[in-house]
This record gives structure tokens, C-alpha cells and sequence, in this order.
């Protein structure tokens, strides 16, 4: 780690069709091999889908799902003595907004539809709606910090 200067902030790059800064982090993290004209063509194929079965503004529903996957904490582990602990630590928004848009890649990846794009819609509906896999994840991830609360003092 430098020990001259901070890093300069990123810029983030804004989705020129919707305006919005998550989608193209999506857009990457759905990409394989450089291939991005894909990538995007899934996910604006997902987003029109939303567009066309909600009455709701797809944008709206999109970030109403990312914001229902997000956590709020999550377990670090940390040796203490010669035992290592679950410790319990709130996440950066940045960080849940990353781990939200990864269990939703990982969670529509392995549904059993037959277009990435279907599974990505149906992934954000069913998030929307508090409900599915990536939902799932994020409760089972607050469950372990809850029950490990007693090792909260070892926070850091």
C-alpha cells in the first residue's frame, strides 16, 4: 500500500439508456470473456421484460430488488488466541451493493430457465417481492451474524 497519496475516487460510469449507476456494474459482472455487447443485450432484455410484466417503472423495480438482496451485516472471522471467531461486522454500502449484485448474478446462473436474460428477470422479481434464492442467501448471511453475536467484542 502506497504511503504517498490516496487513490483518486472512481468515477462511476453512468448507463447511458437508463441513467442509472448499478446497471453497468451489473452489465460487468454478468460479462464472460470480454464480451460485453452480450452481457448488455441480457440485461436490457431482462430489464424490458420487467418493463412489460410490472406495472411498476422497471428501474424502480430493479433497485427496490438490490436494495431488498443488500445486508446489513455479515460474519469476518478473526483469530483470536489459538481460536478463530465468526465476528459479527456491519458491511459498507459499497461492499452490500457488491454482494447484492453477485448473489443475484450466482442465484439467476443457477436457475433452470432457458435465456440468461429469463433468469435474471425472474431473479429480480422474486427479489423484488422478498422472496428467492439471492433473498435467501442474504437471511442465511444475517442469521450467522446474529448467532454469533456473542463474539461481538471482538470487533475490530
Amino acid at each position: 500500500m502506497s504511503r504517498k497519496r490516496k487513490a483518486p475516487k472512481k468515477i462511476p460510469v453512468v448507463d447511458p439508456k437508463y441513467k442509472s449507476v448499478i446497471i453497468p456494474k451489473l452489465i460487468n459482472s454478468i460479462m464472460y470473456d470480454g464480451k460485453k455487447t452480450v452481457a448488455e443485450k441480457i440485461v436490457y432484455d431482462a430489464i424490458d421484460k420487467i418493463k412489460t410484466k410490472s406495472k411498476d417503472e422497471p428501474l424502480t423495480v430493479f433497485n427496490g430488488a438490490i436494495n431488498n438482496i443488500k445486508p446489513t451485516v455479515e460474519v469476518r472471522s478473526r483469530r483470536v488466541g489459538g481460536a478463530t471467531y465468526q465476528v459479527p461486522v456491519e458491511v459498507k454500502s459499497k461492499r452490500s451493493q457488491a454482494l447484492a449484485l453477485r448473489w443475484l448474478i450466482e442465484a439467476s446462473r443457477k436457475r433452470k430457465d432457458k435465456k440468461m436474460s429469463d433468469k435474471i428477470f425472474n431473479e429480480i422479481f422474486d427479489a423484488y417481492q422478498n422472496k428467492g434464492s439471492a433473498i435467501k442467501k442474504k437471511e442465511d448471511t444475517h442469521k450467522m451474524a446474529e448467532s454469533n453475536k456473542a463474539f461481538a467484542h471482538f470487533r475490530w
